[in-house]
């Protein structure tokens, strides 16, 4: 009994063996259509596989999309960081061009201050209440820097050096109103006219140099500098132009409106004159004043 259900596995796996490879063979053969049952095959499994991929596709698709626009806000968000960083690149950029235009006019300017040692210096305070009288440089003791020294831009004469601390400076600027504030000038021309630059007009924004004799000829345009008088200020440093002649009420003497040739309102680099002799005796200061009273007279 055994033996015979043996044998009828033996024969069922024959066959089914014998069909298989019929119908692969079947399959396998030149034909022009197919069969009913494959044709059911593939339908069904068409079916299936569009049932399936279109939501497949669909969830697939929405997955993109929301990648894609976590992409797209991350892009933004560097696209507004970098154009952040690009307003403030533009304005170094400016800043550096104006400090190096202006660095470089001091360089050129050091070739021709023969007489003293410049030294430079960078403004590191300014009072809004006193914008036009002190500002405050880096350079102080530690660095030579004396009171009375003349403070200076690449476009001539700014003031002096006031008062000074181990590491920093009080720079009184031209336009101060301070009966001391004076400078010894002298107008450029044919014959040398002497006074003193003391006082400032706001309105016109123009230097007044007073003690000019009454006599003298001087046009508009005419170059005011130091005169080098005192010991002080070294000579030939840049103040300004002549823009207007003013007679006093009592006609002894004349006063001259200068316009300054250094701004003293964007002040950011500027050089101390060092010399040798910064400080006058006082009977000598006198003395040149006396001459220089006398001259006017």
């Amino acid at each position: 009994m055994p033996q015979l259900f043996t044998n009828k596995r033996l024969i069922i796996l024959l066959g089914s063996i014998i069909i298989l490879v019929a119908m692969i063979g079947f399959s396998l053969r030149d034909r022009d259509n197919i069969t009913w049952p494959e044709k059911f095959v593939k339908d069904v499994t068409g079916f299936g596989q569009n049932i399936v991929s279109k939501p497949a596709d669909a969830v697939e698709s929405f997955f993109e999309d929301v990648r894609r626009l976590r992409n797209t806000y991350e892009e933004n968000e560097k696209l507004r960081t970098h154009l952040q960083k690009l307003a403030q690149l533009e304005s170094d950029v400016a800043r550096l061009k104006k400090d190096n235009a202006e660095l470089r006019k001091v360089l050129e300017k050091q070739k021709s201050l023969a007489d003293y040692e410049p030294v430079q210096a960078t403004v590191i305070a300014r009072n809004p209440d006193r914008w036009y009288e002190l500002i405050t440089i880096d350079q102080g003791e530690s660095n030579g820097i004396e009171p009375d020294m003349a403070v200076l831009t690449s476009d001539g004469l700014v003031g002096k050096v006031k008062s000074t601390s181990k590491f920093t400076s009080t720079v009184q600027l031209l336009s101060a109103h301070d009966s001391q504030n004076r400078v010894s000038a002298v107008i450029q021309g044919t014959s040398a006219v002497h006074g003193l630059i003391e006082g400032y007009d706001k309105e016109k924004k123009m230097l007044q140099m007073t003690k000019i004799p009454s006599d003298a000829k001087v046009k508009k345009g005419q170059a005011v500098t130091t005169s080098g008088l005192g010991g002080v200020f070294p000579k030939g440093l840049i103040i300004g132009k002549v823009m207007e002649l003013v007679p006093d009420e009592f006609g002894l003497t004349q006063t001259a409106l200068v316009k300054p040739a250094a701004t003293f309102y964007d002040l950011e680099h500027v050089m101390v004159s060092k010399r040798e002799m910064t400080k006058v005796l006082p009977e000598e200061e006198n003395r040149q004043q006396v001459l220089i009273e006398e001259e006017g007279l």
